[in-house]
């Protein structure tokens, strides 16, 4: 804003002294102050507010003034409440220096001109900053020379005093300001992940507002990869944006732009200008969706003809073909692994193919990662309801087929991810994932693919609303568990441990964690009375009174394998 504007504000109670040639000068802040040399905290352009205590005789006056003129400051506006007029010699130092001086009316607050300095300087670096995005916008459009998402959460932080990050849907970090300062606290990306996507699901118009720790506020905008259309004038979504069938997948897959900072009092302007940004960032995400169109078009292919029982040596020349693309930099044919996820929607009608391809191509990216690159190896179709992924693991001296030393794990792929996605499911639908173990060649593929979908089976069967199960669980009594019907495992577990749960809730025997230590030492007298901290003759005692309420021998293998599986069913 210019020195001018403030003359011409009424309200303000500004009365000019001095430097009417100078009232083109532009304000670019505003400083309160009454020290005697504020000028290492001054960086030029300010309006200085000062209400005189600094002065103690006229002699003072002179080499403030020089201070302030050194220091590239706009403007100097004394109060008048202090002294009442203002002294001539802080008139005649103003004069002498070409410094533009103002009297401010003992009636009005220095808080109202700096209330006013502020939100006129902001809105002007807002449309200044429009600017910038709406030609970093046509730049990013035309090809990669805008510099991507980190250039604008920069120019947010610089223009605006906005720090904003973009998040997966899963909370991992794809792009950040690059400019020093904190970056996002850890495990508070899957946090606001997981409210953005739960206040997406229920329909909440945004941008959704957040407060962590009853601290920090984050203010959430979607980032829609296809469909950004830019929403109504006033920033806010339309209402039932994102409701109906095709509108659950599509939240699922979606960027968004965490700013820490309250939006709810923003003017219209700078929700524009952030849902602006949003746009900006959302042709990277389509041109980077783009980029993985021959990636999805390899894996495709190679799972067409593994399905469709082609000779190995067909699908190993395919291979050899999609390796280059998939895992570049390493020499040695891969190993390869086979996960399978499905998203099945409440009610159904609506296929889940796309959304769990999107899901899995984001939840097989390492959570620590920075950025969209790790993805670059990953291969993703789908086929109806189901997503397929082909992973590639470099093969490593010593490895063989069905080695556990490496490759994925299925618990662990969903460790990071699990919060966030089970809010965004919560009511709407659930996501099963399978793992396969790794194969080196190309006979294995088909195998790996069926070894995955009934892994993925397994996990359907469990409770929960994003569930995985790996290839070890198909080896182990786990995979039949969750195939018992409901009837016949609560008949079961309740004609075996509810005399045991009875007898602790009256007497607080702890008959059942006594008896889940002792299958977990093998029926070791020793050990298990170790464990429990208990004499050994304790142990039998409680080892007899579980026998004597249950009719069972824990001697024989029979009734403690029986003992074992009504336990992990309870």
């Amino acid at each position: 804003m210019r020195l001018r504007a403030l003359l011409e504000t009424d309200a303000l109670g500004l009365r000019l002294l001095g430097g009417e040639d100078e009232l083109d000068r532009t304000v670019h802040g505003v400083m309160t102050t009454d020290l005697k040399d504020p000028s290492r905290y001054l960086s030029g352009g300010e309006l200085v507010l000062t209400g005189l205590a600094w002065r103690r005789d006229p002699a003072d006056s002179e080499p403030f003034v020089r201070r302030m003129v050194r220091a590239g400051i706009a403007a100097l506006a004394a109060g008048e409440a202090e002294l009442g007029d203002i002294p001539d010699d802080l008139i005649a130092a103003c004069a002498r220096h070409r410094l533009p001086l103002f009297a401010v009316h003992e009636s009005v607050a220095f808080a109202t001109v700096t209330e006013h300095v502020v939100r006129k300087v902001s809105g002007e670096r807002a449309g200044d900053l429009a600017a910038v995005v709406d030609r970093h916008r046509r730049m990013m459009t035309s090809g990669p020379a805008g510099g991507g998402p980190d250039v604008v959460l920069d120019l947010l932080g610089t223009d605006l005093d906005l720090r904003a990050w973009v998040l997966s849907p899963t909370g991992r970090l794809i792009a950040g300001p690059k400019a020093a300062g904190p970056g996002l606290p850890a495990g508070v990306g899957a946090r606001l992940a997981a409210e953005h996507l739960a206040a997406a699901r229920s329909g909440r118009p945004g941008p959704h507002r957040v407060t962590l720790d009853d601290r920090t506020t984050y203010s959430l905008f979607p980032v829609r990869g296809g469909h950004s259309a830019r929403p109504p004038r006033g920033g806010r979504d339309a209402p039932g944006v994102q409701d109906g069938p095709d509108g659950r997948g599509t939240v699922l897959s979606d960027w968004l732009l965490a700013v820490e900072a309250d939006a709810g009092d923003w003017a219209g302007e700078r929700l524009d200008l952030l849902y602006g940004v949003t746009q900006l960032i959302a042709v990277e995400r389509d041109r980077r969706d783009a980029a993985r169109t021959v990636r999805r078009r390899l894996a495709h292919e190679v799972l067409e003809l593994v399905q469709a029982g082609a000779a190995p040596a067909e699908v190993a020349a395919r291979l050899r073909v999609a390796a280059p693309v998939l895992l570049p930099g390493f020499g040695a044919a891969p190993h390869w692994q086979v996960v399978v996820a499905r998203v099945d929607w409440d009610g159904g009608g609506v296929e889940g193919g796309p959304a769990a391809q999107a899901l899995l191509e984001e939840i097989l990216v390492d959570p620590a990662s920075t950025g969209p690159e790790q993805s670059d190896r990953l291969a993703v179709t789908h086929t109806g309801e189901e997503a397929i992924a082909l992973v590639p693991l470099p093969a490593v001296a010593g490895e063989h087929e069905g080695s556990d030393e490496s490759g994925l794990l299925a618990e662990t792929l969903l460790r990071s991810v699990r919060d966030p996605l089970t809010a965004g499911l919560d009511g709407d639908g659930r996501l099963t994932l399978g793992v396969s173990a790794a194969v080196h060649s190309a006979e294995g593929l088909r195998g790996a693919l069926e070894e995955a979908r009934h892994a993925r089976r397994v996990a359907a069967a469990r409770p929960g609303r994003v569930c995985a199960a790996g290839h070890h669980e198909l080896a182990s009594h786990v995979l039949l568990l969750p195939f018992v019907p409901d009837d016949v495992r609560r008949a079961f577990t309740a004609r075996l441990l509810d005399p045991l749960r009875e007898y602790d809730r009256r007497h607080r025997a702890e008959l059942i964690p006594t008896l889940e230590a002792f299958l977990d030492c093998d029926g070791s007298w020793t050990r298990c009375a170790s464990r429990l901290h208990l004499h050994v003759n304790t142990l039998r005692y409680r080892v007899g009174r579980i026998e004597q309420l249950t009719g069972r021998d824990l001697s024989r293998l029979e009734d403690k394998l029986d003992f074992f599986l009504a336990l992990r069913m309870s």
